[in-house]
C-alpha cells in the first residue's frame, strides 16, 4: 500500500506514531514533513517515528529507524522498488549541494528548507519516509534504542559548539612539514562531529569535516584552549579492567587498579608497569595463561554468560556479532564505551543552562571547557561522572589553559 494512502488511514483511524521527517537538523530551522504535508509550525502530536536524531524533536518519545538498523545509510536500507526513486532524489540532491558550494552559500547559516523548491523536499521527505517505513518493518527495536537517543543528544549538542583554535600555537613549528599541513587543514572555529555508528563495539569515531580530536597527534594539543575559564579532564583509571572486574562481580577498588592488582593479584611480587603489561596481555590474547588474574576476573566465565549463538549481548543492550575468540574484548570494550558514555551524558546534564560545557569526548575522558563560576560545582561533577552500573569507577582529574598543557591534580 503506498505511503500516503497508509499516512491517510492513520490519521482517519486516530493511530499514533505517523511517520515523519525533519526537513533540517539546525536547532534554528524547524520544519518537519508528514502526511503528505510540509509544517513549519503547529505540528501534528503524533509525530514519533523518524529516520534520524533531530534537535527540535528530541524531548518527545521519537523512534529512529537509523537507530534500529544500527546506522546504515538509507542506500543500505533502500527496498529494491524504490531503489530508483531513491537514486534519483539522490542525484538532485548531490547537484542542490553542489551548486550551494559553488554559489558560496553556506549550508550552516542558511535553513535548507529556505533553499530549495518546495516540491523538491516533499519528493525528499516522502521517499525517506518509505524507507523508515520499511526499517520499523523489518527490524526490531534494539534494547538499548533509549540509550542511543540520549547519547544522540548530547553528541549533537556538542557538534553544534564551535570553539575557538589558536593556530599561533603551531608558529614556531611551521619547518616541520606535518606541523605545516595541519595548521593548513585546521580553521581559527571548528567543531566536533561525532559519528555514533563507526564501530561495532559502539566506540565514538568522528564525521570527515569533524576537528580530528580521536587522531589528535598529542604535540598539537595546544591549540585547543578555554573559552570560558579552565580545561579541566576526567579519564577513568584503567577503565576496561574495571568493567571487567565488574563484570565479574568484584567491587570497584577505590585506588589505582594496577597497584590493586600487584597487591591482591600477585601478591607484590612485580612493579606496577609489569602488572599492567602482564594483565592486559592476558586479557586480549585467549591464548594467554595466567592463573592470577584469571581466578580475580574470570574470563571464561564471562564469555559463557554473554556470549550466545555467535553474538555478544552487553549489559548496556548492544547485540554484536562476532565468533567466541573476540567476544571478550567486545564485550569489554563495548560495556566500557557505553559506560564511559552514560556517565558523560550525567555530566552534560549537569552543565545543562550553565555557562560550561564539554568540550570533546575522547575515548573514556571528557573534557570540560569549565567558566570560573561553575567552579565549585567540580566535585559534584566528578562524583556524578565516576557513579557507574558496575559501581563507582575512580576518576582521575586534569586541569589547564589549553589542552597541550593539562596536568593532574589529587
Amino acid at each position: 500500500m503506498p505511503l500516503r494512502i497508509q499516512a491517510r488511514e492513520v490519521r482517519i483511524r486516530g493511530i499514533s506514531k505517523m511517520i515523519f521527517q525533519s526537513l533540517d537538523d539546525k536547532k534554528e530551522c524547524v520544519g518537519a514533513y508528514a502526511n503528505g504535508q510540509l509544517y513549519y509550525d503547529n505540528f501534528p502530536k503524533d509525530l514519533l517515528k523518524t529516520w534520524a536524531f533531530s534537535p527540535y524533536f528530541y524531548n518527545k518519545d521519537v523512534e529512529y529507524a537509523q537507530i534500529y538498523c544500527k546506522g546504515k545509510s538509507l542506500h543500505e536500507v533502500c527496498p529494491a522498488d524504490l531503489m530508483e526513486s531513491y537514486e534519483s532524489v539522490s542525484k538532485k540532491m548531490k547537484a542542490f549541494i553542489k551548486s550551494f558550494s559553488t554559489s558560496k552559500i553556506s549550508l550552516e547559516e542558511n535553513c535548507f528548507f529556505d533553499l530549495v523548491p518546495k516540491r523538491f523536499l516533499m519528493e525528499f521527505c516522502e521517499i525517506k519516509n518509505k524507507i523508515s517505513q520499511s526499517v520499523f518493518e523489518e527490524y526490531s527495536k534494539p534494547l538499548n534504542h533509549d540509550f542511543m537517543v540520549k547519547i544522540n543528544q548530547m553528541t549533537f549538542d556538542i557538534s553544534c559548539q564551535y570553539f575557538k583554535l589558536d593556530k599561533s600555537f603551531l608558529n614556531s613549528r611551521l619547518a616541520e612539514s606535518r606541523v605545516l599541513n595541519f595548521r593548513n587543514k585546521i580553521n581559527s572555529y571548528m567543531r566536533v562531529n561525532y559519528n555514533l555508528f563507526g564501530t561495532v563495539t559502539g566506540r565514538l569515531t568522528t564525521h570527515r569535516d569533524s576537528f580530528p580530536i580521536l587522531t589528535l597527534d598529542k604535540g598539537f594539543r595546544g591549540v585547543v584552549g578555554s573559552s570560558k575559564g579552565i580545561l579541566v579532564e576526567l579519564d577513568f583509571n584503567a577503565a576496561e579492567l574495571r568493567t571487567l572486574l565488574g563484570l565479574s562481580g568484584v567491587a570497584q577498588p577505590q585506588e589505582d587498579l594496577h597497584m590493586w592488582n600487584v597487591k591482591n593479584i600477585y601478591n607484590n611480587s612485580i612493579t606496577r608497569e609489569e602488572a599492567k603489561e602482564k594483565i592486559f596481555s592476558w586479557l586480549y590474547n585467549p591464548k594467554s595463561i595466567d592463573i592470577e588474574a584469571e581466578r580475580c576476573y574470570n574470563r571464561q566465565d564471562l564469555v559463557n554468560k554473554y556470549y550466545y549463538e555467535s553474538c555478544v549481548g552487553t549489559p548496556m543492550g548492544r547485540v554484536i556479532e562476532t565468533d567466541k575468540r573476540r567476544a571478550l574484548n567486545y564485550l569489554v570494550q563495548s560495556t566500557s564505551s557505553d559506560i564511559f558514555l552514560n556517565s558523560a551524558y550525567e555530566v552534560w546534564k549537569m552543565l545543562q543552562n550553565r555557562n560550561s560545557e564539554i568540550r570533546f569526548l575522547v575515548h573514556d575522558s571528557v573534557l570540560l571547557d569549565v567558566s570560573n563560576e561553575d567552579r565549585h560545582l567540580l566535585s559534584d561533577i566528578v562524583d556524578k561522572f565516576s557513579k557507574t552500573p558496575l559501581g563507582t569507577y575512580k576518576v582521575g582529574v586534569s586541569i589547564g589553559n589549553n589542552y597541550g598543557e593539562m596536568r593532574k591534580i589529587k
